[in-house]
C-alpha cells in the first residue's frame, strides 16, 4: 500500500506545476516537513475549489469543530489557501509552485531551504519550465520606456497598481532562501507585490504589510534600481508581481539558463540600441539579468535571442541610447484573463488535472 506522502507527491504532481518524483526521494522529506499525517490525509480529500469548514466536514463526515480546526491549522502553516468574508472563511488546496512554498517565506529554516534547492536541481526546476504556457511573464517599470504607444494595460506596470484595491508587500521567498544558505545575492528582499485576496492572505499569515499605490510605485523603481526585473503571474488579472534577479529567483534563474531565453519569455518587447548615440559606459551590461548585451569596440551589442524585454538597460542608459521596442504584431502575447485559465493552459499542457 502506497504511504499517504507518496500519495500527496502524486496529487500535488496533479496540478499544473507538477510536482514529480526523485532518486534521492528528497520531495518526500519536504513534505514530511510541512505536513503531519493528519493533514496530509486532509489535503488529499480537498480540491482547488473554495468550500467552508461545515460543508467539508459534512462531505466527508467528520467533526464540524475539528474540521473548522484542522483547517485553520493548515491554513496558518501555508498549506491552504484560505479567503475570509466577514467572520467567515473557505479553504481550497493550491500547488507546491506558486503556493504552499511560497507561504513558507516566514517560516522556511535552513534545512528546509536546502531540500528546496536540492529537489529544484533534482527534477523540479526542469518541470516548472517544461510547458508552453509559463507561470509568470515579464513587463517593462514603465511605459515610457517603450518607443511605440499604447501598450495593453497587463503590460504597464503602473497601471496595474493604479488599478488595484488592495496591495501588500512581501519578502521574495527566492532571496529569502538563498540567505539561509549564505549565498545571497544582496539584492532587496522586501520586494513582492500582493493583490487582492492573495494580499489579504498573506497579511493575515503575517507575511506581508498592507502598503498604499504610492509606496508600491516606490518599491518597484527601488527593485529597478537594484537590478530586479518584474514577473508578473501569466493573466491580465494577477494576484501577485515580484521582482526577480537571476542569481536567486528559480523562475527567472531557468530561463537564464536556456540558451535562446527570448523564445520562452512572454514577453512583448525587446531592447534596441541607438549605435551612434551610445557612450560605451557598459552599465547595461552589468544589469543585464540575462547576459544579452556585451561590449563592441564603439557601443553594445544586444543579443535578441537572450533579451527578455524587461527594460533594466535603458532605465539607466544616461546616453537615451537605449529603448524598447514593441514585437511585431503576430509576436504579440496576450496573457490568459484570469488565473485560472492560466492554470487550466498549463494543465492541459501536462495532461493533467486541477
Amino acid at each position: 500500500m502506497k504511504d499517504v506522502y507518496e500519495d500527496l507527491r502524486a496529487r500535488l504532481d496533479d496540478f499544473a506545476s507538477g510536482y514529480p518524483g526523485t532518486e534521492s526521494g528528497v520531495e518526500i522529506r519536504i513534505l514530511k516537513t510541512l505536513f503531519t499525517r493528519e493533514e496530509a490525509v486532509l489535503f488529499l480529500n480537498l480540491t482547488p475549489l473554495l468550500e467552508s469548514p461545515p460543508d467539508v466536514a459534512a462531505r466527508l463526515n467528520r467533526d464540524p469543530a475539528e474540521t473548522a480546526e484542522l483547517l485553520e491549522r493548515m491554513a496558518r502553516k501555508g498549506l491552504l489557501f484560505r479567503l475570509r468574508s466577514g467572520d467567515a472563511a473557505t479553504y481550497a488546496v493550491v500547488a507546491f509552485v506558486p503556493g504552499i512554498y511560497d507561504f513558507q517565506v516566514n517560516r522556511m529554516d535552513r534545512a528546509f531551504a536546502r531540500d528546496v534547492n536540492d529537489y529544484t536541481e533534482q527534477g523540479f526546476g526542469r518541470t516548472i519550465q517544461a510547458h508552453a504556457t509559463p507561470i509568470m511573464r515579464t513587463i517593462p517599470i514603465d511605459r515610457d520606456l517603450v518607443l511605440e504607444w499604447p501598450i495593453a494595460p497587463y503590460d504597464d506596470a503602473m497601471k496595474i497598481i493604479a488599478d488595484q484595491e488592495v496591495i501588500a508587500l512581501a519578502l521574495c521567498i527566492c532571496r529569502t532562501k538563498s540567505g539561509l544558505l549564505d549565498e545571497s545575492c544582496g539584492k532587496p528582499l522586501e520586494t513582492c507585490l500582493m493583490f487582492g485576496a492573495q494580499a489579504h492572505f498573506y497579511v493575515d499569515n503575517q507575511m506581508a504589510r498592507f502598503i498604499d499605490k504610492e509606496e508600491a510605485k516606490r518599491v518597484i523603481r527601488q527593485s529597478d534600481e537594484a537590478g530586479l526585473v518584474l514577473q508578473p503571474f501569466n493573466s491580465q488579472k494577477m494576484g501577485v508581481m515580484c521582482s526577480c534577479c537571476g542569481d536567486c529567483c528559480e523562475m527567472l534563474g531557468s530561463l537564464k539558463r536556456q540558451p535562446v531565453p527570448a523564445a520562452s519569455v512572454k514577453s512583448n518587447y525587446f531592447a534596441s540600441v541607438d549605435a551612434i548615440a551610445c557612450t560605451g559606459c557598459d552599465i547595461c551590461i552589468d544589469r543585464c539579468q540575462m547576459e544579452a548585451i556585451t561590449a563592441l569596440d564603439h557601443g553594445v551589442a544586444i543579443d535578441l535571442d537572450r533579451c527578455i524585454g524587461c527594460g533594466l538597460c535603458v532605465t539607466t542608459c544616461s546616453a537615451a541610447a537605449l529603448r524598447l521596442e514593441k514585437k511585431a504584431d503576430p509576436d504579440q502575447y496576450q496573457p490568459p484573463k484570469s488565473g485560472a485559465e492560466t492554470y487550466m493552459l498549463l494543465a492541459r499542457e501536462r495532461n493533467k488535472r486541477l
